[in-house]
This record gives structure tokens, sequence and C-alpha cells, in this order.
């Protein structure tokens, strides 16, 4: 078995990653022994580089860096249809969510020591949808994914420095995203059911159950039950985030009269009205409506901890 193949985003922790290479390296060698490892250059290269190391022979490929790039590598996994590859995860980023839904421990030494651990296996979502060049595009995703407002904040996200930490920057982002926000207009539906047309804020497809930084947006949701955990909001405004912000990350928003939560195997969401309406993929923008929301049962082999695997 050829060695542990590292993808790392030096870009990662508002440039930590990159500067502090060498400690992430002793950590990991210290756990699996010599490993091979190539830096991202680019949007979308993170992707690149798993389909290669899976073509050249890895079969543990570990994603060292945020959401989006944790995501990137997922993503080329998923494409290179290999089901002996493993994949692995040291949280290097901004907002967090993909840790926290997978429970993948904060320290890096720690996270090192899941490469040689147990194994879960894990839910994907494949979603399809628009690029921003307008071309049909196709994405995997381990977390949450959905369209409305959290594709806007995204993109005010990724424009800012994120100095402040992963937290502090998708709050401040939400409150300027919504002081001029409108619900937009869709038609939705779940497997295959009867389609919706109604306005709203967001639609997130959880297959994990936090996004933007820490929000418990699908309390229920589990990453290897079958189902994707959906939740819909109506009607959020910047009086609701001011006064009610709690409720997004203890999860008692659901509880609120603008909340709405199912569960599917399939959510289909169109635009109505030419409404131009952003699509979040774990954090990163890449398209718009619009898209199809696919669940793929037991495709990711998560590495995790010995005491977590089985």
């Amino acid at each position: 078995m050829r060695r542990p193949h590292l993808i790392v985003n030096p870009a990662s922790a508002n440039g930590r990653t990159g500067r502090r290479f060498d400690a992430i390296a002793r950590a990991v060698r210290e756990v699996v022994g010599d490993f091979e490892w190539a830096f991202t250059r680019r949007r979308g290269h993170a992707t690149v580089l798993a389909r290669d190391a899976v073509a050249a022979g890895s079969r543990l490929v570990v994603a060292v860096g945020g959401d989006g790039t944790a995501s990137e590598v997922v993503d080329g996994l998923a494409a290179a249809r290999e089901p002996e590859v493993r994949f692995g995860f040291i949280p290097r980023g901004t907002g967090g969510d993909l840790k926290r839904s997978v429970g993948t421990p904060d320290d890096t030494r720690r996270a090192a020591l899941a490469l040689r651990g147990g194994e879960r296996i894990l839910d994907l979502g494949r979603i399809e949808l628009t690029g921003h060049d307008g071309r049909p595009l196709v994405r995997h995703f381990a977390n949450v994914a959905g369209c409305g407002i959290d594709g806007l904040v995204v993109e005010m996200v990724d424009r800012t420095t994120k100095a402040l930490g992963g937290k502090a920057s998708f709050q401040i982002a939400a409150a300027r995203a919504l002081l001029g926000w409108r619900d937009q207009p869709v038609r939705w539906r779940v497997d295959g059911g009867p389609w919706q047309e109604e306005k709203i804020t967001c639609i997130a497809v959880c297959n994990g159950r936090y996004f933007g930084g820490g929000m418990m947006v699908a309390p229920d949701a589990v990453v290897d039950d079958g189902l994707f955990d959906v939740t819909l909001w109506k009607g959020l405004g910047i009086a609701d985030f001011v006064l009610r912000r709690h409720t997004l990350y203890d999860g008692s928003h659901r509880k609120l009269p603008n909340t709405r939560m199912l569960r599917a195997r399939e959510v289909e969401v169109e635009p109505v009205g030419g409404a131009r309406v952003l699509v979040d993929v774990d954090g990163e923008g890449p398209g718009l409506l619009p898209a199809r929301f696919t669940l793929l049962p037991r495709a990711l082999r998560l590495m995790v901890p010995p005491e977590e695997g089985g």
C-alpha cells in the first residue's frame, strides 16, 4: 500500500497552515511514518490532487485545511469511485463545521492519531447545479449544502481575511447580508413529490448538523443514517438574527414559526421569475440554482480516533 497522501491548503487558517507545515508534518510522521504531500495553489486544486493521488495508488488521502479544502478532497475521492480509499481530515480552517459534524479532533496531534485509528462509513451528498459560467456542474459534499442567503454569506466571508475566526466572520457576514435581504422566489420538492412555490431565506440540505461557523442548522442530522435533514427558513430578517441568534447555535430555531424541517433522500430547487439564487456547498460558493441534491448512502470511509471506530 502506498504512503498516505496529504493535500494541504497553505492559505488556510489565514496562512498559518503553510507557515507551520513543518510542525504539522512532524505530528503526522510520528503517527503514520513517511507520507506524500502536495500544496494547493488555487480554488478547486484539491479536487484534482485527490483524484491524482487515487490514480497513483494512494488509499489514504488526507485533507489539511478548512471545510472548503476537505470538501474539494471529498469531491475528488467521490469522482474517483474507488471504494477502498479512506479519507482523513486535519482541520486547519475558519468555519470548523465539518469537524463539529463528524467529531474530528481539533488538535493537530489527535487528528493525526485518527489516521491510524478506525473507520466510520458516512453518507455523502451529490449536487447537480449551474456553475457561475452557466455550465452544468456536479459537486459532492460531506456536511451541508444549500441555497439562498447562505450562498451570499459564503460569498461575503470569502472576501474577508477571516482574521477574527470562523464564528465572528460568519456572524458579521450574516448580519451584513440580512441588512438588505429580500426572500427569494423558488419552487422546490423532495423525493419526487409535488412542487411547492414560495419565497425563502434559505434551504439547507444537511448531512451534518453544523454550518456557518457553528450554527446548528440541523440538530437531529446523523451523517450515516441514509437521509438528508432539510431545514427551510422563511422571513428571517436582521431583527431575528440580532434577537434570536442564540437559537441558530443551540438548535432551538426549529421551534420558531419561520423554520420548517423535514427529511428526504432527494431535494430539487429551481429559481422562479429569473431570480439569481446562490448555492453554498460546504462553505464554498460554486454556482447557482437550479440544483438537485441526492444522497449517496455509505459513500465515504472516514478515519476516526481508535476508540470511535467500528
